[in-house]
Protein backbone atom coordinates (compact mmCIF):
# COMPACT_ATOMS: atom_id res chain seq x y z
CA UNK A 1 0.00 0.00 0.00
CA UNK A 2 1.45 3.38 -0.94
CA UNK A 3 0.51 6.98 -1.36
CA UNK A 4 2.07 9.67 -3.53
CA UNK A 5 1.73 12.23 -0.72
CA UNK A 6 3.38 10.04 1.93
CA UNK A 7 5.95 11.94 4.01
CA UNK A 8 9.07 9.80 4.31
CA UNK A 9 10.17 9.09 7.87
CA UNK A 10 13.55 8.19 9.28
CA UNK A 11 12.08 5.04 10.82
CA UNK A 12 11.02 3.71 7.38
CA UNK A 13 14.26 1.79 6.97
CA UNK A 14 14.11 0.58 10.55
CA UNK A 15 10.65 -0.87 9.87
CA UNK A 16 11.89 -2.42 6.63
CA UNK A 17 14.83 -4.07 8.40
CA UNK A 18 12.60 -5.36 11.20
CA UNK A 19 10.16 -6.93 8.72
CA UNK A 20 13.07 -8.74 7.10
CA UNK A 21 14.20 -10.07 10.46
CA UNK A 22 11.15 -11.16 12.48
CA UNK A 23 7.66 -12.42 11.81
CA UNK A 24 5.94 -9.32 13.18
CA UNK A 25 6.72 -5.73 14.15
CA UNK A 26 4.96 -3.72 16.84
CA UNK A 27 5.12 0.04 16.17
CA UNK A 28 4.25 1.98 19.33
CA UNK A 29 3.94 5.71 19.88
CA UNK A 30 1.57 8.61 20.53
CA UNK A 31 -1.55 9.20 18.50
CA UNK A 32 -1.17 11.40 15.43
CA UNK A 33 2.59 10.82 15.13
CA UNK A 34 2.17 9.04 11.78
CA UNK A 35 2.26 5.37 12.78
CA UNK A 36 -0.67 4.31 10.60
CA UNK A 37 0.57 6.14 7.49
CA UNK A 38 4.09 4.77 7.87
CA UNK A 39 2.86 1.23 8.41
CA UNK A 40 0.29 1.47 5.59
CA UNK A 41 3.18 2.43 3.33
CA UNK A 42 4.92 -0.86 4.19
CA UNK A 43 1.82 -3.09 4.32
CA UNK A 44 -0.03 -5.04 1.64
CA UNK A 45 -3.31 -5.35 3.57
CA UNK A 46 -4.78 -3.62 6.59
CA UNK A 47 -7.52 -3.87 9.20
CA UNK A 48 -8.49 -0.86 11.32
CA UNK A 49 -9.84 -1.89 14.71
CA UNK A 50 -11.05 1.68 15.31
CA UNK A 51 -13.21 1.69 12.16
CA UNK A 52 -16.58 2.79 13.64
CA UNK A 53 -18.53 0.73 11.09
CA UNK A 54 -16.79 -2.52 12.00
CA UNK A 55 -15.22 -2.17 15.46
CA UNK A 56 -17.86 -4.27 17.24
CA UNK A 57 -17.62 -7.06 14.68
CA UNK A 58 -13.83 -7.02 14.76
CA UNK A 59 -13.73 -7.19 18.56
CA UNK A 60 -16.19 -10.08 18.57
CA UNK A 61 -14.08 -11.91 16.01
CA UNK A 62 -10.96 -11.25 18.06
CA UNK A 63 -12.55 -13.00 21.02
CA UNK A 64 -13.97 -15.93 19.07
CA UNK A 65 -11.93 -16.45 15.89
CA UNK A 66 -8.84 -14.18 16.02
CA UNK A 67 -7.19 -16.05 13.16
CA UNK A 68 -9.85 -14.62 10.80
CA UNK A 69 -8.49 -11.10 11.39
CA UNK A 70 -4.99 -12.25 10.43
CA UNK A 71 -6.00 -13.31 6.92
CA UNK A 72 -4.78 -11.11 4.08
CA UNK A 73 -1.78 -10.20 1.99
CA UNK A 74 1.44 -9.77 3.93
CA UNK A 75 2.66 -7.73 5.61
CA UNK A 76 -0.79 -7.53 7.22
CA UNK A 77 -1.31 -4.32 9.24
CA UNK A 78 -3.49 -4.48 12.36
CA UNK A 79 -4.03 -0.88 13.43
CA UNK A 80 -4.51 -0.13 17.17
CA UNK A 81 -4.13 -3.79 18.14
CA UNK A 82 -4.37 -3.00 21.87
CA UNK A 83 -8.15 -2.69 21.48
CA UNK A 84 -8.14 -6.51 21.21
CA UNK A 85 -5.13 -7.68 23.28
CA UNK A 86 -5.93 -11.33 22.50
CA UNK A 87 -4.51 -10.66 19.04
CA UNK A 88 -0.99 -10.54 20.50
CA UNK A 89 -0.93 -14.23 21.25
CA UNK A 90 -2.79 -15.00 18.02
CA UNK A 91 -0.09 -13.17 16.02
CA UNK A 92 2.66 -14.88 17.98
CA UNK A 93 1.11 -18.31 17.26
CA UNK A 94 0.62 -17.54 13.57
CA UNK A 95 4.21 -16.30 13.23
CA UNK A 96 5.43 -19.60 14.71
CA UNK A 97 3.13 -21.56 12.39
CA UNK A 98 4.19 -19.78 9.20
CA UNK A 99 7.89 -19.59 10.06
CA UNK A 100 8.59 -16.64 7.75
CA UNK A 101 9.57 -13.01 8.48
CA UNK A 102 7.47 -9.99 7.55
CA UNK A 103 4.01 -11.39 8.26
CA UNK A 104 2.38 -8.71 10.44
CA UNK A 105 2.65 -5.09 11.53
CA UNK A 106 0.85 -4.00 14.69
CA UNK A 107 0.40 -0.37 15.71
CA UNK A 108 -0.44 0.79 19.21
CA UNK A 109 -1.14 4.20 20.77
CA UNK A 110 -1.42 2.80 24.29
CA UNK A 111 0.28 0.09 26.30
CA UNK A 112 -2.26 -2.58 27.37
CA UNK A 113 -2.27 -3.99 30.93
CA UNK A 114 0.67 -6.26 31.75
CA UNK A 115 -1.59 -9.29 32.11
CA UNK A 116 -3.27 -8.75 28.73
CA UNK A 117 -0.88 -11.08 26.91
CA UNK A 118 0.43 -14.49 27.87
CA UNK A 119 3.82 -14.20 26.15
CA UNK A 120 6.39 -11.46 25.55
CA UNK A 121 6.79 -12.14 21.84
CA UNK A 122 10.59 -12.13 22.10
CA UNK A 123 12.14 -13.56 18.95
CA UNK A 124 8.86 -13.28 17.07
CA UNK A 125 7.72 -9.66 17.43
CA UNK A 126 10.13 -6.71 17.17
CA UNK A 127 9.16 -3.60 19.14
CA UNK A 128 9.78 -0.26 17.47
CA UNK A 129 9.10 3.17 18.99
CA UNK A 130 7.81 5.90 16.72
CA UNK A 131 7.75 9.54 17.75
CA UNK A 132 6.53 12.80 16.22
CA UNK A 133 8.58 14.16 13.33
CA UNK A 134 12.05 15.57 13.91
CA UNK A 135 12.96 18.92 12.39
CA UNK A 136 14.80 17.09 9.61
CA UNK A 137 11.65 15.14 8.74
CA UNK A 138 9.52 18.31 8.71
CA UNK A 139 12.10 19.99 6.43
CA UNK A 140 13.14 22.54 9.08
CA UNK A 141 16.67 21.15 9.48
CA UNK A 142 19.02 21.24 6.50
CA UNK A 143 20.62 17.99 7.69
CA UNK A 144 24.21 19.08 6.99
CA UNK A 145 25.42 17.62 10.31
CA UNK A 146 24.83 13.89 10.66
CA UNK A 147 24.77 12.04 13.97
CA UNK A 148 26.07 8.97 12.17
CA UNK A 149 28.95 10.95 10.64
CA UNK A 150 29.84 12.44 14.02
CA UNK A 151 30.06 8.95 15.51
CA UNK A 152 32.18 7.53 12.69
CA UNK A 153 34.43 10.59 12.48
CA UNK A 154 33.56 11.61 8.93
CA UNK A 155 31.62 14.82 9.63
CA UNK A 156 33.12 17.73 7.72
CA UNK A 157 32.28 21.42 7.43
CA UNK A 158 28.54 22.02 7.32
CA UNK A 159 26.25 24.64 5.84
CA UNK A 160 24.46 27.20 8.05
CA UNK A 161 20.72 26.82 8.54
CA UNK A 162 18.17 29.35 7.38
CA UNK A 163 15.77 28.35 10.18
CA UNK A 164 15.46 31.33 12.51
CA UNK A 165 14.84 31.38 16.25
CA UNK A 166 11.33 32.62 15.50
CA UNK A 167 10.75 29.63 13.24
CA UNK A 168 12.08 27.29 15.93
CA UNK A 169 9.59 28.79 18.39
CA UNK A 170 6.79 28.07 15.92
CA UNK A 171 8.03 24.53 15.20
CA UNK A 172 8.20 23.85 18.94
CA UNK A 173 4.64 25.03 19.59
CA UNK A 174 3.29 23.28 16.49
CA UNK A 175 5.08 20.02 17.27
CA UNK A 176 6.12 17.18 15.02
CA UNK A 177 2.60 16.05 14.11
CA UNK A 178 2.46 15.19 10.37
CA UNK A 179 -1.09 16.51 9.94
CA UNK A 180 0.05 20.03 10.82
CA UNK A 181 2.26 20.35 7.73
CA UNK A 182 -0.73 20.73 5.40
CA UNK A 183 -2.61 23.19 7.60
CA UNK A 184 -2.48 26.93 8.09
CA UNK A 185 -0.20 28.13 10.88
CA UNK A 186 -3.22 29.02 13.01
CA UNK A 187 -4.76 25.56 12.59
CA UNK A 188 -1.40 23.86 13.09
CA UNK A 189 -0.90 25.57 16.43
CA UNK A 190 -4.38 24.48 17.52
CA UNK A 191 -3.72 20.75 16.99
CA UNK A 192 -1.54 20.17 20.12
CA UNK A 193 -4.22 21.87 22.22
CA UNK A 194 -6.85 19.54 20.76
CA UNK A 195 -4.57 16.59 21.45
CA UNK A 196 -4.19 17.63 25.08
CA UNK A 197 -7.95 18.02 25.54
CA UNK A 198 -8.42 14.49 24.21
CA UNK A 199 -5.83 13.23 26.70
CA UNK A 200 -7.46 15.07 29.60
CA UNK A 201 -11.05 14.04 28.92
CA UNK A 202 -10.67 10.58 27.35
CA UNK A 203 -7.35 8.86 26.80
CA UNK A 204 -5.88 9.03 30.31
CA UNK A 205 -8.96 7.32 31.79
CA UNK A 206 -9.47 4.81 28.98
CA UNK A 207 -5.94 3.40 29.13
CA UNK A 208 -6.46 1.74 32.52
CA UNK A 209 -10.24 1.97 32.94
CA UNK A 210 -9.88 4.26 35.99
CA UNK A 211 -11.88 7.49 35.81
CA UNK A 212 -9.74 10.56 36.43
CA UNK A 213 -10.78 14.10 37.29
CA UNK A 214 -10.11 16.24 34.18
CA UNK A 215 -9.42 19.34 36.29
CA UNK A 216 -6.72 17.51 38.25
CA UNK A 217 -5.25 16.01 35.09
CA UNK A 218 -5.04 19.48 33.58
CA UNK A 219 -3.26 20.96 36.61
CA UNK A 220 -0.88 17.99 36.70
CA UNK A 221 0.01 18.47 33.02
CA UNK A 222 0.62 22.17 33.67
CA UNK A 223 2.93 21.30 36.54
CA UNK A 224 4.82 18.77 34.43
CA UNK A 225 5.15 21.40 31.71
CA UNK A 226 6.58 23.91 34.18
CA UNK A 227 9.07 21.24 35.26
CA UNK A 228 10.03 20.10 31.77
CA UNK A 229 13.74 19.21 31.44
CA UNK A 230 14.23 19.08 35.23
CA UNK A 231 14.71 16.28 37.76
CA UNK A 232 11.55 17.25 39.66
CA UNK A 233 10.47 14.49 42.05
CA UNK A 234 6.92 13.27 42.52
CA UNK A 235 6.81 15.29 45.75
CA UNK A 236 7.90 18.43 43.90
CA UNK A 237 5.06 17.89 41.45
CA UNK A 238 2.62 17.27 44.34
CA UNK A 239 3.68 20.53 46.01
CA UNK A 240 3.41 22.44 42.74
CA UNK A 241 -0.08 21.06 42.06
CA UNK A 242 -1.17 21.92 45.61
CA UNK A 243 0.02 25.48 45.11
CA UNK A 244 -2.42 25.70 42.21
CA UNK A 245 -5.61 24.94 44.19
CA UNK A 246 -5.74 21.20 43.50
CA UNK A 247 -4.91 18.41 45.91
CA UNK A 248 -3.20 15.27 44.65
CA UNK A 249 -1.40 12.70 46.75
CA UNK A 250 2.01 11.43 45.69
CA UNK A 251 0.40 8.05 44.99
CA UNK A 252 -2.19 9.66 42.71
CA UNK A 253 0.46 11.70 40.91
CA UNK A 254 2.45 8.51 40.31
CA UNK A 255 -0.68 6.74 39.01
CA UNK A 256 -1.64 9.60 36.67
CA UNK A 257 1.92 9.89 35.36
CA UNK A 258 2.08 6.17 34.70
CA UNK A 259 -1.12 6.46 32.65
CA UNK A 260 0.41 9.37 30.71
CA UNK A 261 3.45 7.23 29.93
CA UNK A 262 1.25 4.37 28.75
CA UNK A 263 -0.39 6.64 26.17
CA UNK A 264 3.06 8.02 25.20
CA UNK A 265 2.43 11.60 26.33
CA UNK A 266 5.39 11.54 28.73
CA UNK A 267 8.76 10.07 27.84
CA UNK A 268 11.16 10.76 30.68
CA UNK A 269 14.91 10.65 30.10
CA UNK A 270 16.79 8.04 32.18
CA UNK A 271 20.08 8.77 33.92
CA UNK A 272 23.39 7.58 32.45
CA UNK A 273 25.63 5.53 34.72
CA UNK A 274 29.13 5.41 33.23
CA UNK A 275 32.26 3.99 34.80
CA UNK A 276 34.13 6.92 36.36
CA UNK A 277 37.79 7.39 37.29
CA UNK A 278 36.89 8.12 40.92
CA UNK A 279 33.97 7.29 43.13
CA UNK A 280 31.36 9.93 42.50
CA UNK A 281 27.72 9.64 43.50
CA UNK A 282 25.46 9.91 40.45
CA UNK A 283 21.93 11.28 40.32
CA UNK A 284 19.65 8.47 39.21
CA UNK A 285 16.38 10.39 38.81
CA UNK A 286 14.77 10.58 35.38
CA UNK A 287 14.51 13.94 33.66
CA UNK A 288 10.92 15.08 33.04
CA UNK A 289 10.10 15.31 29.34
CA UNK A 290 7.08 15.21 27.05
CA UNK A 291 7.16 13.06 23.93
CA UNK A 292 6.81 16.34 22.02
CA UNK A 293 7.43 19.83 23.43
CA UNK A 294 4.26 21.14 21.79
CA UNK A 295 2.26 19.33 24.49
CA UNK A 296 4.11 21.20 27.23
CA UNK A 297 3.56 24.46 25.37
CA UNK A 298 -0.14 23.61 24.96
CA UNK A 299 -0.49 22.78 28.68
CA UNK A 300 0.86 26.24 29.52
CA UNK A 301 -1.07 27.87 26.65
CA UNK A 302 2.13 29.26 25.17
CA UNK A 303 2.39 30.56 21.64
CA UNK A 304 5.54 31.27 19.61
CA UNK A 305 5.45 34.95 20.49
CA UNK A 306 5.14 34.04 24.19
CA UNK A 307 8.33 31.99 24.01
CA UNK A 308 10.20 34.84 22.32
CA UNK A 309 9.40 36.98 25.37
CA UNK A 310 10.37 34.30 27.92
CA UNK A 311 13.73 32.77 27.03
CA UNK A 312 13.95 30.88 30.31
CA UNK A 313 10.85 28.82 29.44
CA UNK A 314 11.90 28.72 25.80
CA UNK A 315 15.22 27.20 26.90
CA UNK A 316 13.58 24.38 28.87
CA UNK A 317 11.17 23.52 26.08
CA UNK A 318 13.99 23.80 23.53
CA UNK A 319 15.86 21.12 25.48
CA UNK A 320 12.74 18.93 25.18
CA UNK A 321 12.76 19.62 21.42
CA UNK A 322 16.43 18.61 21.21
CA UNK A 323 15.73 15.42 23.17
CA UNK A 324 12.85 14.52 20.85
CA UNK A 325 14.94 14.92 17.72
CA UNK A 326 18.02 13.23 19.16
CA UNK A 327 15.91 10.21 20.17
CA UNK A 328 14.70 9.89 16.57
CA UNK A 329 18.23 10.16 15.19
CA UNK A 330 19.82 7.92 17.83
CA UNK A 331 17.26 5.13 17.48
CA UNK A 332 17.97 4.55 13.79
CA UNK A 333 21.69 4.44 14.67
CA UNK A 334 21.00 1.73 17.26
CA UNK A 335 21.43 4.09 20.18
CA UNK A 336 19.67 5.42 23.25
CA UNK A 337 19.54 8.85 24.89
CA UNK A 338 20.22 9.59 28.57
CA UNK A 339 21.17 12.52 30.79
CA UNK A 340 24.06 12.83 33.27
CA UNK A 341 24.32 14.60 36.61
CA UNK A 342 26.50 13.83 39.61
CA UNK A 343 26.47 14.95 43.26
CA UNK A 344 28.63 17.95 42.36
CA UNK A 345 25.97 19.03 39.84
CA UNK A 346 28.24 18.44 36.87
CA UNK A 347 25.82 17.59 34.11
CA UNK A 348 25.36 16.88 30.45
CA UNK A 349 21.85 17.55 29.19
CA UNK A 350 21.93 14.62 26.76
CA UNK A 351 24.08 11.52 26.39
CA UNK A 352 23.85 9.32 23.30
CA UNK A 353 25.17 5.80 23.73
CA UNK A 354 25.17 3.30 20.88
CA UNK A 355 24.79 -0.42 21.41
CA UNK A 356 28.42 -0.90 20.29
CA UNK A 357 29.55 1.13 23.33
CA UNK A 358 30.32 4.43 21.60
CA UNK A 359 29.05 7.47 23.46
CA UNK A 360 28.80 11.23 23.11
CA UNK A 361 27.96 14.02 25.55
CA UNK A 362 25.78 16.98 24.57
CA UNK A 363 24.81 20.25 26.20
CA UNK A 364 21.85 22.35 25.06
CA UNK A 365 22.22 26.14 24.92
CA UNK A 366 19.99 28.55 23.04
CA UNK A 367 22.60 31.16 22.09
CA UNK A 368 26.28 32.05 22.07
CA UNK A 369 26.75 33.49 25.55
CA UNK A 370 27.05 30.19 27.40
CA UNK A 371 29.07 28.22 24.87
CA UNK A 372 32.39 28.48 26.73
CA UNK A 373 30.84 27.30 30.01
CA UNK A 374 29.02 24.46 28.27
CA UNK A 375 32.23 23.33 26.55
CA UNK A 376 34.09 23.38 29.87
CA UNK A 377 31.41 21.17 31.44
CA UNK A 378 31.64 18.66 28.59
CA UNK A 379 35.45 18.51 28.77
CA UNK A 380 35.30 18.10 32.55
CA UNK A 381 32.85 15.22 32.16
CA UNK A 382 35.17 13.62 29.64
CA UNK A 383 38.03 13.82 32.15
CA UNK A 384 35.94 12.06 34.80
CA UNK A 385 34.86 9.12 32.65
CA UNK A 386 37.07 6.02 32.86
CA UNK A 387 38.07 5.78 29.21
CA UNK A 388 39.82 2.46 29.75
CA UNK A 389 36.39 0.97 30.43
CA UNK A 390 34.08 3.33 28.51
CA UNK A 391 36.29 4.50 25.68
CA UNK A 392 36.81 8.15 24.76
CA UNK A 393 33.70 10.05 23.64
CA UNK A 394 33.09 9.88 19.90
CA UNK A 395 32.38 13.61 20.10
CA UNK A 396 31.28 16.40 22.41
CA UNK A 397 28.60 18.77 21.15
CA UNK A 398 26.58 21.83 22.07
CA UNK A 399 23.15 21.96 20.42
CA UNK A 400 21.95 25.50 19.84
CA UNK A 401 19.24 27.66 18.32
CA UNK A 402 21.87 29.57 16.32
CA UNK A 403 22.59 29.26 12.60
CA UNK A 404 26.25 28.35 12.00
CA UNK A 405 27.73 24.89 12.73
CA UNK A 406 31.44 24.63 13.50
CA UNK A 407 34.03 22.81 15.59
CA UNK A 408 35.76 24.80 18.33
CA UNK A 409 39.55 24.73 18.84
CA UNK A 410 38.98 22.52 21.91
CA UNK A 411 37.26 19.94 19.67
CA UNK A 412 33.70 20.58 20.88
CA UNK A 413 31.15 20.79 18.08
CA UNK A 414 28.66 23.66 18.08
CA UNK A 415 25.65 22.52 16.05
CA UNK A 416 22.34 24.30 15.45
CA UNK A 417 19.49 21.84 16.00
CA UNK A 418 18.22 22.94 12.60
CA UNK A 419 21.37 21.49 10.99
CA UNK A 420 21.16 18.04 12.60
CA UNK A 421 19.93 14.78 11.13
CA UNK A 422 20.40 11.07 11.67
Amino acid sequence: MSSSDYISRICDRELHDALNTTGAVLVEGPKWCGKTSTCEHAAQSVIYLQDPDHTESYLNLAETTPSWLLRGEIPRLIDEWQMAPVLWDAVRFEVDRRGEPGQFILTGSAVPPQNATAHTGIGRITRMRMRPMSLFESDESNGTVSLSALFNGTQGPAEPTSTTVERLAFALCRGGWPATLSRSEKAALRLPQNYLEMVIHEDISEVDGVEKDPARVRVLLQSLARNTATLASHQTIVDDVSANQKSLSEKTVASYMNALRRIFVLEDLPAWAPALRSKTALRTADKRLFVDPSLAAAALRLRPESLMLDFNTFGLLFENLCARDLRVYAQVNDGDVFHYRDKNNLEADLIVQLRNGQWAAIEVKMGHRELDTAAQHLLKLQSKVDEDRMGAPAFLMILTATSIPYQRPDGVWVVPLACLRD
